[in-house]
């Protein structure tokens, strides 16, 4: 399916799924080799390696978790140039107080909320799509 760039299209189709398990950022210590086990995204930052891992496999590799979340992708296959869709989930999370960290894949907007709100997020996210369904 080719990647969609219509925002209505995405806002309606963007289908949220949360992710089982717990999952931290957290920054990988120096000297401590890269072992992809449990890694779903990183980013070299001036302060080193900053991660996203599943908690059990962070806390193995002895990456001190700053921030528990929980994962959510959004399920529609999103094109990298879309324009307003962070906006649009952005807006209708911040309204439900609930703080989000983005990570765009090639096919998919991935949403790491605090783990204690995932439920919230989710509906919050529902009601988005609801609100542009197609008739």
């Amino acid at each position: 399916m080719a990647a969609i760039s219509d925002l209505s299209q995405l806002l309606a189709g963007m289908e949220p799924s949360l992710r089982e398990g717990v999952w931290v950022f957290g920054i990988l210590p120096a000297g401590v080799p890269l072992d992809a086990e449990g890694i779903v995204a990183s980013i070299r930052e001036a302060e080193g390696m900053s991660v996203v891992m599943e908690e059990a496999a962070a806390l193995r590799a002895g990456v001190l978790p700053v921030f528990r979340a929980a994962w959510i992708t959004l399920t529609v296959h999103s094109d990298l140039e879309a324009v307003g869709l962070t906006a649009a989930f952005s807006a209708a999370l911040g309204e439900a107080g609930i703080s989000c960290n983005v990570v765009a894949g090639t096919h998919h907007d991935h949403l790491f909320v605090p783990v204690q709100k995932a439920a919230d997020a989710m509906a919050a996210l529902r009601r988005l799509q609801a609100a542009n369904a197609q008739p």
